[in-house]
């Protein structure tokens, strides 16, 4: 993946946690994870709320 071998990748992870902290690494996937939801529905062209907005909605 991109060259980068596991000590690379394990010194990435050592600076995130560092940098944001261990409880906040669960609402930084969240986001990547709904941006890149949001990016692909994008792409699809599709006007269509994503499910999880309704769930939001409803609560």
């Amino acid at each position: 993946m991109f060259g980068l071998g596991f000590p690379e990748l394990l010194l990435i992870l050592i600076i995130v946690v560092v940098l944001f902290g261990a409880g906040k690494l669960p609402q930084l996937g969240r986001g990547l994870g709904e941006g890149i939801s949001n990016f692909r529905q994008g792409l699809k062209g599709g006007d269509d709320k994503p499910a999880l907005d309704d769930k939001k909605q409803q609560s």
